[in-house]
């Protein structure tokens, strides 16, 4: 692993349930997927596509081919265990997540939230309050020894989509809660689970192109306010399903 590189585990899969194959869907003039891993590379983020071993990823990892981006496939509802595996295939000491989920992520607020876990010599840099409440601005910071050690107390068909209550486990975690290095506009979504999510996002490509900087999409959402009720209604329901899996979902 070279130092300075900000490695991207981009989480991904096609078995999604309230928008089939939403990794797939057009977005400009690329699919979802092929945006997040160019925006990745806009910011000088260098991906790694981590999806499932399961045959219907199969065209994920013929995609992250095509555009020349590593691949790494492991398991299928143990996403710790996956970015730990492909974490120790290529010698990777940390990384940041990147949510295939969230196509109009910050760059630049990735790169401070890794610098912060170097610099911090922190085990854990976690997103923002405002990306984790639909903003989708910023993922996590990780060593990856402690993805490792949080997957000791699992197995393959360990659900860990909601790593916190893993990785939160460990004894003497050094964690560093990330905050907003600029004022963002509120009652903002740009998480992709909806119809309606579809359709904003869709929308801001349209109006602005793409490699798009946060700073003008809230700016576009600062001179157009409506524009956020497009999904904004959406976030209720999906907040309450996110507690839901907290609560119940890893037990």
């Amino acid at each position: 692993m070279k130092k300075d590189i900000i490695y991207g585990f981009i989480t991904v899969r096609t078995s999604s349930t309230r928008l089939p194959n939403k990794c797939l869907l057009p977005l400009g003039n690329n699919s979802v997927l092929e945006h997040v891993i160019k925006r990745c590379l806009f910011y000088g983020i260098e991906p790694i596509v981590c999806t499932t071993s399961h045959y219907s990823d199969d065209v994920i990892e013929e995609m992250s081919n095509k555009l020349n981006i590593k691949c790494f496939r492991g398991s299928s509802i143990n996403k710790l265990k996956r970015w730990a595996d492909c974490a120790n295939y290529y010698n990777i000491k940390d990384f940041h997540t990147v949510d295939a989920d969230d196509p109009f992520f910050d760059g630049d607020e990735m790169k401070i939230s890794i610098n912060k876990l170097r610099e911090g010599n922190y085990d854990i840099v976690s997103p923002t309050i405002y990306s984790s409440n639909g903003g989708a601005s910023v993922g996590y910071s990780l060593k990856s020894k402690i993805v490792l050690e949080a997957v000791k107390k699992t197995n393959n068909s360990t659900d860990t989509e909601m790593i916190e209550s893993f990785l939160y486990d460990i004894d003497n975690l050094k964690i560093h809660n990330l905050q907003e290095y600029i004022i963002r506009p509120q009652e903002v979504r740009l998480t992709l689970d909806y119809e309606e999510d579809y359709l904003l996002l869709k929308v801001i490509i349209q109006i602005l192109g793409k490699n798009i900087s946060r700073n003008k999409i809230d700016n576009l959402f600062v001179n157009n306010p409506d524009l956020s009720k497009i999904n904004w209604f959406r976030n209720i329901d999906w907040k309450a399903k996110q507690n839901s899996k907290i609560n119940n979902g890893n037990k």
